[in-house]
């Protein structure tokens, strides 16, 4: 623990188990939500090939998590941390914040 606390720059175990919670939410949230927005864009196996289902599928996830990662943060009070962790998820795709 004590080299993942140094890592992510954090002092405590709560904080730690804070992220945690944070991600599974945050993970388990995206994945539920993206089914009813694919409904919603007509993304749908009965009209596309299952392979391109699931990449657009996987792409909006990605993107829907971005989103719900710092409104969870937020409410757990880690919004600073992830923060951080969403502006280099975005520099990879040369967004700059």
């Amino acid at each position: 623990m004590d080299k993942l606390k140094k890592r992510w720059g954090i002092t405590s175990n709560f904080q730690i188990l804070k992220i945690f919670i944070v991600f599974g939410i945050t993970g388990s949230t995206a994945a539920w939500i993206s089914e009813p927005l694919c409904n919603i864009f007509g993304i749908t196996t009965d009209n596309l090939n299952i392979i391109m289902y699931w990449l657009i599928r996987i792409v909006l996830i990605t993107i829907v998590y971005q989103f719900i990662l710092v409104f969870v943060a937020f409410l757990f009070g880690e919004f600073k941390f992830f923060w951080k962790f969403v502006r280099k998820f975005l520099n990879v795709f040369g967004l700059k914040f």
